[in-house]
């Protein structure tokens, strides 16, 4: 299945119906139920420590299972969040950007399914893993 929307028109639409991220987050590629996200990462994300927060990373794997189900399905803003699960694996590197590798596991008419790994850009084993589910409004 192809994707609907390339990267320059998700970060259209999230800048349209999700203002208040506007800036947090590039879009570097979607293909066929994935997409590569990144996290700048600036000193609001960072947690005592100097580390990126927890908080910080789920939002990236959020918004990255986001743009992938609405690269796949279209404009679809009311695609909810449903469930997620975080397992935190290495620690982050200090004021790197944040990279999330996202596939979607399932795809379906009311739920889609995403595994994220996250990394440090440039650090090869992932820093977190989250899976993510999202609930698909009926069409009307």
């Amino acid at each position: 299945m192809a994707p609907k929307m390339n990267a320059e028109e998700v970060a259209a639409y999230l800048d349209e119906v999700f203002p208040q991220v506007r800036g947090d987050f590039v879009i570097e590629e979607i293909a066929d139920r994935s997409v590569r996200v990144r996290m700048p990462v600036a000193d609001r994300h960072l947690r005592p420590g100097g580390t990126v927060s927890g908080p910080a990373m789920f939002a990236l794997a959020d918004v990255s299972v986001y743009i992938a189900v609405i690269a796949m399905l279209g404009r679809e803003a009311l695609a909810v969040t449903t469930g997620g699960s975080f397992d935190f694996m290495h620690k982050p590197a200090a004021g790197v950007d944040m990279i999330c590798e996202c596939r979607l596991l399932k795809l379906g008419r009311v739920l889609a399914v995403g595994d994220c790994l996250m990394f440090s850009d440039g650090m090869v084993e992932p820093v977190a893993r989250a899976s993510m589910t999202y609930s698909i409004p009926p069409k009307r």
